[in-house]
């Protein structure tokens, strides 16, 4: 299998950080402050242990078995919640934090889903066996000797219930055990050859996954809908940039949350890829963005309905 074979049978594409498109997609995420920094300090320690052990050397150089363990933790994230909160977003956009952070180059390799195969026997392990494989010899030139990475490799998997659903589902098939045996095989792969690598795992169905994927993972970072702050950030800054005042903004960051009969408001992309541009394109090309039709705008949109988890 030569590269570009790799790339096009088991990736979606290839993206190489730092990358202005991307630092620019990181920065609008606005009201995930806290998600944003997590990931991008987790990766970064997955993939440059190096910079742990020189702050531990500086604070407290006495901390050996406190620090094995932190760099034992395998390198596995999990990004897990509601629809259109953010998370693909992230995952695709945090490979450039990290890369800044760290002063070196890395590269994301998003899992195309149609890794799963077409259910024949033994084509979805085969297939991600050999994605892994692909990762792991792009990590393995990015190693270096001194413990400071040359570069890293993020491999992203989005729906990724899809992929590495429960084992302990009755119903599951064969064929899909086996795709789940072989991806937590990848990841300790990774693991135990310290590569400067991490994997990614984006879901809307965190009960669905298998128990061990979510026990190897170093942390799992939950998403929700926008609060009211939130919301006020999402919309402050684009509403202020055409003249909306503090009162206008929050008649609409109130039309965007609960609403009588039903309990949940918009979504990061609700507000982001629907709202705003809507409230836009209604006013064009003949007349000014009235704050007033703004909000009637906000009023008659019907915010994406939760994912319903369903259990086995």
């Amino acid at each position: 299998m030569d590269g570009r074979q790799g790339v096009d049978t088991f990736f979606e594409r290839r993206i190489t950080y730092p990358d202005f498109s991307a630092r620019d997609r990181f920065a609008r995420l606005v009201g995930l402050d806290d998600q944003k920094a997590r990931l991008t300090k987790i990766l970064g320690l997955l993939i440059t242990p190096a910079g742990l052990e020189s702050w531990a050397r500086k604070h407290h150089p006495q901390m050996n078995g406190l620090l094995a363990t932190v760099l034992r933790r395998p390198p596995l994230v999990v990004l897990a919640g509601d629809v259109g909160s953010g998370k693909t977003e992230l995952a695709e956009t945090v490979g450039d934090a990290v890369a800044r952070q760290e002063d070196i180059d890395v590269t994301l390799l998003p899992l195309s889903l149609s890794t799963r195969g077409q259910g024949r026997v033994g084509e979805m392990t085969q297939l991600v066996s050999s994605a892994f494989d692909y990762a792991i010899a792009e990590a393995s030139k990015l190693k270096g000797s001194n413990g400071k990475a040359r570069g890293g490799i993020i491999l992203l998997v989005d729906e990724a219930d899809a992929l590495a659903q429960s084992r302990e589902n009755a119903q599951m098939h064969h064929e899909d055990r086996a795709g789940v045996n072989a991806f937590i095989r990848g990841v300790d792969r990774i693991a135990n050859a310290g590569l400067p690598a991490a994997v990614i795992m984006c879901t809307n169905r965190l009960g669905a996954l298998d128990p061990a994927v979510k026990r190897r993972a170093a942390d799992i970072l939950a998403f929700g809908r926008p609060d009211e702050a939130q919301r006020r950030m999402l919309l402050s800054g684009a509403l202020g940039e055409i003249g909306f005042s503090a009162t206008d903004i929050e008649r609409i960051v109130a039309a965007t949350g609960p609403r009588a009969g039903q309990d949940y408001g918009f979504t990061f992309s609700d507000v982001v890829q629907r709202l705003l541009p809507s409230i836009v394109l209604d006013a064009y090309p003949t007349a000014a963005v009235r704050p007033q039709r703004a909000l009637e705008v906000a009023m008659q949109m019907i915010p994406t309905s939760p994912f319903q988890e369903r259990t086995a």
